[in-house]
């Protein structure tokens, strides 16, 4: 097999302007008046979140990855003080067990798979249910493979969610693959009272890594990950498959 790389020739701000104009996300206002409503915050551990975290951890301070643990803390204590359950996803493997094409990363006991200190006090908080999962898409990471119960699953069946917001990083890689997953569990009538998916897009983000430092790591072309490129595609797929965009959450007589 012949490969070819088609080589990029605008850099990421053009390239998200133009792909922003040919993919469109369109963010609206929602509501949770008046709805069963849960939270589903992916992945916010160490390994992904943290100042050099691990190797997929950002290195040095990231804007988009900060603004994502503020709205997580902030909508979730919204959420507890309304009376919306919440559910959690912490990306845990196990030791020298691979996930290509990604290098180790939260693996079991380093501390990379817990919670950012942010927002540690979500363990054990009333109404916060942890779920660890060992692969990048949470429904398969939580489905027993002995018994084919689904802890995500059974979650929303037991507290009655039928609007389920979504948060959490990466959007285009983990938060996507949940969110996909749950649109075609849904179809399949999979997930009980479930009716609609929010994506909370202030409370997602991705990482970034331009061409020029892939290359400079010696990686592939192909390994390229410009953050904000990235994070639309995500947004824009969620919504292509029938998830709603949230640009904000209105709790107001909820």
């Amino acid at each position: 097999m012949t490969e070819s790389i088609i080589s990029p020739a605008i850099g990421p701000a053009a390239a998200l302007e133009a792909v922003a104009a040919a993919l469109p996300v369109r963010s609206a206002v929602v509501s949770l008046a008046g709805k069963r409503v849960g939270k589903l915050d992916v992945d916010p551990v160490n390994g992904f979140a943290a100042i050099g975290g691990g190797n997929l951890a950002p290195p040095v301070a990231n804007a988009q990855v900060t603004r994502m643990i503020a709205e997580i803390n902030r909508t979730n204590r919204l959420f507890l003080s309304a009376g919306y359950p919440i559910a959690v996803f912490l990306d845990t493997h196990e030791p020298g067990k691979p996930e290509y094409p990604y290098p180790p990363h939260c693996e079991a006991g380093t501390g990379e798979e817990n919670l950012v200190e942010e927002l540690s006090w979500l363990d054990g908080a009333p109404g916060v249910t942890l779920m660890r999962k060992d692969c990048i898409n949470g429904v398969v990471g939580t489905t027993d493979l002995t018994t084919g119960q689904n802890r995500l699953f059974d979650w929303i069946a037991a507290n009655g969610i039928e609007t389920l917001v979504v948060d959490g990083i990466c959007t285009d890689i983990c938060v996507l693959q949940a969110v996909q997953a749950l649109l075609s569990a849904r179809n399949h009538g999979m997930t009980g009272p479930l009716r609609e998916i929010v994506v909370y897009e202030p409370g997602c983000s991705t990482y970034d890594l331009p061409l020029a430092t892939a290359r400079g790591l010696g990686l592939p072309d192909t390994a390229a990950h410009p953050q904000a490129v990235a994070h639309h595609i995500g947004l824009y797929l969620m919504q292509a498959s029938g998830a709603i965009i949230a640009e904000e959450l209105v709790f107001g007589g909820a």
